[in-house]
């Protein structure tokens, strides 16, 4: 797949090196599909094979619909209609594992990338959006307008995208399980206090200070290929422990993905109602 075939995102190389891939599927606040996550994979391998690429920046498509700051969609986390895969050609559909509902193929592609990538979170970050980010962005730029949540269970799932790794290695057991359970809201200020983020910006400026900092991890700016191993011999030792919960994510998936408490989690977000689960 070439990155002028995508529909679910953009690819933009600059002259500078400096790649912006936009999350653009805004009539659904960025959502990431199965399909989605197939372009993400092949923008990824395009990314790292691209002499002339040095970083990656990550962000979501602006509200066609509202000039509101505090409106826009970084992504809104997974989507989980399967019409997105109607009409696909079999070339495609056989690139799409269904079972892999944690994204181990996409987040290990991402994880063992040795050049940097940069998160500039516009707005809300939901679920995968935000797992996506602490799996495989080595920096992480916040909207003052931006907030998270990773709302597993309430939709009665587990989180996925290894983030059942790297979430209480970054705030402990005790943090991470409060967060996880109860599907807490963090604000931007939030992240940065708890080490989620790296700084918080105002939000017309967060693009241009993420360019600003991309900058000075590729030549002529940086040290583009210290930056490289650095982040090659931080991420080696972690790679099989990184699969390994993915590993077990896509186990729980797949046992949760049938149950009657899903499918009420995903009722009531659709009807805009509390859920009532009944445990199986």
């Amino acid at each position: 797949m070439q990155t002028e075939d995508f529909k679910d995102i953009l690819y933009d190389k600059g002259d500078d090196g400096v790649v912006t891939l936009t999350l653009n599927t805004p009539k659904r606040k960025n959502a990431l599909s199965a399909y989605s996550f197939l372009e993400l994979y092949w923008a990824m391998e395009h990314f790292d094979k691209d002499p002339e690429a040095g970083v990656m920046i990550i962000t979501g498509a602006g509200n066609p619909d509202s000039n509101d700051p505090a409106k826009e969609a970084y992504s809104s986390g997974g989507y989980f209609s399967t019409d997105v895969l109607e009409g696909l050609p079999d070339e495609i559909l056989q690139q799409i594992d269904l079972t892999d509902i944690a994204q181990k193929r996409f987040t290990m592609k991402m994880f063992n990338c040795c050049k940097p990538i940069i998160a500039a979170v516009n707005g809300l970050a939901m679920g995968g959006a935000f797992t996506m980010t602490l799996a495989g962005c080595d920096l992480v730029y916040m909207s003052e307008h931006a907030w998270v949540q990773m709302p597993f269970s309430k939709l009665g799932l587990v989180p996925e995208l290894a983030s059942t790794y790297f979430l209480p290695r970054l705030l402990g057991f005790q943090k991470a399980k409060e967060i996880l359970y109860f599907s807490k809201k963090l604000t931007a200020a939030d992240c940065l206090e708890l080490g989620l983020a790296n700084a918080v910006l105002p939000h017309d400026e967060l693009l241009d200070y993420a360019r600003e900092q991309a900058r000075k991890l590729t030549p002529p700016g940086g040290a583009g290929l210290a930056i490289q191993e650095m982040k090659r011999i931080l991420h080696k030792p972690h790679a099989h422990e990184v699969a390994q919960a993915l590993d077990l994510e896509n186990k729980g998936l797949n046992k949760l993905w049938s149950t009657e408490d899903f499918m009420e989690g995903v009722m009531s977000r659709i009807e805009r109602r509390p859920p009532v689960y009944r445990g199986k």
